[in-house]
């Protein structure tokens, strides 16, 4: 068993060019005010982290973490999520994608992904220099959507398509081997990697890579409808990073999973604030806790009615009552007492071999 780490704060829904959330120092000290104990930085947010400099410069990931110390804080993980969905994308969503590469890629695919590539690069670079051992990303897609098999998808479609997915990853997962980092998918719906089995897929195309990690997050098995708790015990061996994120499933008559195309408020599926949704957090952090997780419970805040800055400060007070410190005694040594050998045999009925009954 272990303590869980935290609370963190993961900064990819708050940075903003207002303040106080424009900049590494401003954020740092809302952060601290709201009672975090670390944050866990998206590596593509140049507002807040400059991933490349980051990358090759000792000196500046010091600069980063001494901006962090002066508010009580240190880095939890890096993220790159945006950087893993552009390694695979596939042809109907490369519009809505472009926009997460610089302008100058944009509508070509090939330079777009292998930026990506080398953003990874410098981003287990830069979590080596900052000393830390795990980081966050999404696995990308090309099979997602065909994910309903209608029309039925030809023979081989899903299996060529993890094929090259890990293909893709293999490059960044060996360099996570070389600079001894954990890369923690996010299993997440969109990505190729949505679910137990999907990642199943993709580990063993891996061949089992050791570094091939999970990064878990609830609320989006509460809109699958995944037995989460179940997975909690099925996965402990990979769950590297823990997102605290909540969300509701309230299926009616006339939408269910799929949610009708109707934007987040209207879905029978939908996240909410930390604490105000469906997931059993309580049974989830004892599970962590007692299946020895070591890593951070970081906030991850997505509501599509609650303020930000009332999740993010009920947020930290929701990880910490969560957090179980881990006993060093067991509860009823009180109620213990030595006993010899002789005693114990005595108490079982055991005659010395030899003796007569």
């Amino acid at each position: 068993m272990q303590t869980i780490k935290g609370p963190s704060i993961h900064l990819a829904q708050f940075s903003d060019d207002v303040f106080p959330f424009n900049s590494l120092e401003n954020i740092a000290q809302w952060a601290s005010d709201n009672g975090f104990k670390a944050v866990q930085l998206p590596a593509w947010d140049s507002r807040l982290f400059n991933v490349n400099k980051a990358a090759e410069s000792q000196d500046y990931c010091d600069e980063i973490q001494a901006i962090l110390n002066r508010h009580g804080l240190v880095i939890s993980e890096l993220t790159t999520h945006i950087f893993g969905q552009l390694m695979a994308v596939h042809p109907a969503y490369d519009a809505l994608c472009d926009s997460f590469a610089p302008p100058e890629l944009r509508g070509n695919t090939v330079a777009r992904g292998e930026w990506a590539h080398q953003q990874l690069l410098a981003s287990i670079k830069a979590s080596a220099r900052l000393g830390l051992t795990d980081m966050g990303t999404f696995s990308g897609a090309l099979a997602w959507p065909y994910v309903f098999p209608f029309p039925q998808r030809p023979a081989g479609l899903v299996e060529t398509a993890f094929d090259e997915l890990a293909r893709r990853w293999m490059p960044i997962l060996d360099a996570c081997e070389e600079h001894n980092i954990n890369l923690c998918y996010e299993i997440h719906p969109g990505e190729d990697l949505h679910d137990g089995i999907s990642f199943d897929m993709f580990y063993a195309r891996t061949g089992n890579h050791p570094r091939c990690k999970i990064l878990f997050d609830p609320s989006h098995f509460i809109l699958q409808q995944l037995n989460y708790i179940e997975y909690l015990d099925i996965y402990k061996d990979f769950i590297r990073m823990f997102h605290v994120k909540d969300a509701e499933f309230n299926p009616t008559g006339r939408q269910g999973m799929y949610g009708g195309y109707q934007n987040w408020a209207d879905r029978a599926g939908r996240f909410r604030s930390t604490g105000d949704g469906q997931v059993d957090f309580t049974t989830i952090f004892s599970k962590l806790t007692q299946n020895g997780y070591q890593g951070w419970a970081s906030l991850e805040w997505e509501c599509c009615l609650k303020n930000k800055d009332d999740g993010a400060s009920e947020g930290a007070e929701f990880i910490k009552q969560h957090i179980i410190r881990v006993t060093d005694k067991v509860f009823d040594d009180f109620a213990a007492a030595p006993v010899s050998q002789s005693q114990l045999n005595e108490l079982l009925g055991i005659t010395p071999r030899g003796s007569k009954q």
